[in-house]
């Protein structure tokens, strides 16, 4: 799975390489919508393994979905490739679905498994074996869904079903920062995404930053990323044309406290939440897979940028590394000149950053990234990282360097299972490996 999975926001665009695929819901309702396989359409690597064609007769159709495991917590089903940790009831015919939803998303759901299966882990067909009065849940279903199912749809910014709507989302600051920062989710790229549509533009293309790196200080003549934010949010929360905004929606000079208070910032402004609270909070929303990452220098009113992942090649840390963090260094240089308080250790963080991202850019262990999977001819050299290798592996780099803001919480250890016969590597699926330049542009010279 660390090969073969990632999360739908380590990638800016599902596709072709990788499909929606569905992972084992932790509460009830729209859940569990956050994974991607990497399938390659049926060509690649995993294709070739046979359990990874287990339960492929579900594939297309529509149902209902459990965890097989802790709390049984029940989601929808779309007709995606699915974790092993789920199991997926399909009815035989159309008209049953609605009567087995309404089963499954019962109160007395549980038990009604627990009666056929007392296992930590419930083996799958124990689902299918439940007691099922099929007249009285159809009385059930035409009474909870008189209009049918609810369509595909979420405002958790986790799930590959959410609808974009900063306003309406469950968490709109970090949905604001992503937007600004360039990101979009998949509905927003014109996919049609488990049969729910895409979602059109909604004015907020005009606050997204050019080159994806977005500095909380002003720099190089940029405003700064607080002026910036502050301006999107607004744009989101201000009623449509002719709309009547629902209560507490629209923008106003609350509305910005009140956001500010559901991330406890309260009586606190965006520049403080975006410098001390935006990383971290991120990490946890986005199971420490960041795809927006803050780089500083370690002060509290020194350097620090917000950078798109996605867009973050070595061209693009050249520039954070030169331009961006060289009109800062000039700043303080000619602060310092002027005499001015703490300039001079503001000027010297900032020159021990810029010299930590050059040694990313080069790449010399221990900041370069080493990919398991990989022979050594075909490890990147220097910050050249491939997306498909996601945010666990690339990230390393700036972690072993500490310019992140917070440290995510990642590990390089041993992967389940072992490496296949004539691994370079050896038996063990260990990622915490180094490896020198030199090592890498001998075997690329062979």
């Amino acid at each position: 799975m660390p090969r073969f999975v990632q999360f739908s926001w380590e990638q800016s665009l599902v596709g072709p390489a990788w499909e929606f695929f569905q992972m084992a819901p932790t509460a009830d309702g729209i859940d569990g919508f956050r994974g991607i396989l990497h399938w390659d359409q049926g060509r690649g690597e995993l294709a070739q393994i046979g359990t990874a064609r287990k339960g492929i007769q579900a594939q297309g159709r529509i149902g209902v979905a459990a965890a097989v495991t802790r709390d049984l917590h029940v989601t929808q089903f779309y007709g995606h490739r699915f974790d092993g940790t789920l199991a997926v009831v399909v009815p035989k015919r159309t008209e049953f679905l609605a009567p087995i939803a309404a089963c499954f998303f019962s109160d007395n759901f549980r038990q009604l498994v627990r009666e056929v299966d007392q296992a930590l882990s419930v083996t799958e067909s124990s689902f299918g074996k439940i007691r099922f009065d099929l007249a009285h849940w159809q009385r059930v279903a035409a009474e909870k869904y008189p209009n049918g199912l609810p369509e595909p749809d979420s405002n958790d910014p986790t799930q590959w079903l959410f609808n974009g709507r900063l306003a309406d989302s469950t968490a709109p600051l970090q949905v604001g920062v992503a937007r600004m920062l360039g990101y979009r989710w998949p509905r927003q790229t014109g996919q049609t995404v488990s049969g729910a549509p895409p979602v059109p533009e909604d004015g907020l293309e005009q606050f997204v930053d050019e080159d994806g790196i977005v500095c909380i200080p002003s720099v190089r003549g940029e405003a700064p990323a607080a002026e910036r934010l502050r301006a999107l949010l607004a744009a989101a929360y201000l009623p449509a044309e002719g709309s009547a905004q629902a209560g507490g929606k629209a923008w106003s000079p609350g509305k910005l406290d009140e956001l500010l208070s559901a991330v406890d910032y309260a009586g606190s402004n965006l520049e403080d939440w975006l410098r001390n609270g935006f990383f971290e909070q991120h990490c946890k929303l986005f199971h420490h897979r960041p795809f927006i990452w803050q780089i500083w220098d370690g002060r509290k009113d020194g350097f620090s940028a917000l950078v798109n992942y996605h867009k973050l090649d070595h061209k693009l840390l050249e520039k954070l590394t030169y331009t961006y963090l060289g009109d800062w260094i000039k700043k303080q240089q000619e602060a310092v000149a002027r005499e001015e308080s703490g300039a001079d250790d503001r000027l010297l963080k900032a020159q021990q950053l810029q010299d930590k991202l050059k040694l990313i850019l080069e790449g010399e262990a221990p900041y370069d990234i080493f990919v398991r999977w990989k022979p050594l001819e075909q490890q990147p050299i220097g910050w050249h990282p491939d997306l498909n290798d996601g945010v666990r592996l690339n990230i390393r780099p700036f972690m072993e360097a500490d310019v992140l803001r917070k440290r995510p919480n990642i590990k390089w250890g041993v992967d389940r299972g072992k490496n296949p016969p004539g691994s370079p590597w050896g038996e063990k699926r260990d990622n915490d490996r180094h490896l020198t330049l030199a090592e890498k542009r001998e075997a690329r010279g062979k």
